[in-house]
């Protein structure tokens, strides 16, 4: 246990329904249900007052509909979603240097060694739900803790507008009882394998053989292990010092029409653009992740000729990539994202001679990122994108 570094995890409470009930005021305190409402459609959120009817995301709508037949359902709005997540992010820059983003709506920050500066790790935490809340009109979740996975662990366990500190003395008190599922890596299918043998708490993992463990987990049982014993080594790694900047988008239905999967495509490469070219970073390659409806997942990748950070060569190389898919084998989409990889110092092993339209296009970059910082993703949009 390294007892010495402090972690938050910060967890924005019921994110798209929260957004949706603050822009529109009549749906507070009533149970929101964010999704498509049609036969095949799926939650994509839900408020917590629909979560008393045991409403929750990735819920086929004609369940959570049976369930609370009183939700009011409004349509997701992604855009708006992504501006307020910008806006998000920026605060957290300003209470860390290392931050870890996990999805548009919650990431690590790693305070270790700022107590000096900010204070203790818990009133930093308390400084941070406050900013969010006058900030943004929203409400987070954290939890404080000195690493990752306990730091996750705790944000969970008063939410919504929670504020936990897990210590490391609290671990052999708080992990034992909590079901196996809270371990990072156990899914169902991992779970019933423990269950047969019987382990269902954390507790009962820590007390089993290892060769018990070792023959049901394989290589997984020291790692699992480990985390039961609250260990976790992994530090918070923001995007400076990632090995690779990707975007995803799950979509609440397969969706069948291929320009709106493009869509998504083009918004996240100019998402991956600005966040390479914040920390002055240039990508080799590029890769595409498409999933299914029945999960099946496929990817696709390229070597760019030039390192770049520009938003035009990386939906240029994105774009070849899913249209050559698309014109053989296009099917509905569920999950759509885009990596940048091979990631240098920005201006590292480029070209002798520069080209004056990549000079025209850092330009425009340039002049689109701080408009964006100022005023969101959605004060300007890139003409030609789809063309």
């Amino acid at each position: 246990m390294q007892a010495t570094r402090s972690i938050l995890h910060v967890d924005m409470d019921a994110f798209f329904a929260s957004i949706e009930q603050l822009d529109n005021p009549s749906l507070r305190g009533k149970p929101v249900l964010v999704g498509h409402d049609g036969p095949r459609g799926v939650v994509a959120a839900a408020s917590y007052e629909a979560r008393q009817f045991d409403c929750h995301s990735a819920q086929p709508m004609s369940v959570a509909k049976r369930r609370c037949p009183h939700a009011v359902i409004v349509p997701v709005h992604f855009e708006r979603y992504r501006q307020v997540s910008q806006r998000m992010f920026v605060l957290f820059d300003e209470f860390s240097p290392v931050v870890e983003p996990l999805s548009v709506d919650e990431a690590f920050l790693d305070l270790t060694g700022s107590e000096k500066l900010l204070g203790e790790a818990e009133a930093v935490a308390r400084r941070l739900k406050a900013r969010v809340r006058e900030e943004l009109g929203l409400t987070a979740s954290v939890g404080v803790a000195p690493n990752k996975f306990l730091a996750k662990l705790a944000s969970d366990l008063r939410k919504p507008d929670g504020l936990v500190v897990v210590r490391a003395g609290d671990v052999d008190a708080l992990l034992p009882p909590m079901p196996v599922t809270k371990l990072w890596g156990v899914g169902p299918a991992t779970a019933e394998r423990l269950r047969l043998v019987g382990v269902r708490t954390i507790g009962d993992l820590r007390n089993r053989p290892a060769d018990v463990l070792d023959r049901i987990l394989g290589g997984d049982a020291d790692r699992l292990l480990r985390l039961a014993h609250g260990i976790d080594d992994r530090p918070v790694v923001c995007d400076r010092e990632a090995k690779s900047i990707g975007q995803e988008q799950t979509f609440g239905i397969d969706v069948e029409d291929a320009e709106e999967v493009r869509r998504v495509l083009f918004e996240q490469a100019e998402q991956v653009g600005r966040r390479l070219r914040k920390h002055a970073l240039s990508a080799r390659s590029v890769s595409l992740k498409i999933r299914f409806g029945d999960f099946e997942t496929i990817t696709r990748s390229t070597t760019l000729k030039e390192p770049t950070g520009g938003t035009a060569e990386l939906w240029a190389a994105a774009c070849g990539l899913f249209d050559a898919w698309a014109a053989q084998s296009f099917r509905p989409v569920r999950l759509i994202g885009m990596t940048a990889a091979q990631l240098g110092a920005h201006g590292a092993q480029m070209g002798l001679f520069a080209d004056p339209a990549d000079e025209k296009q850092k330009r425009v970059d340039a002049v689109a990122d701080r408009i964006t910082a100022k005023f969101g993703t959605s004060a300007i949009r890139r003409g030609g994108g789809l063309s």
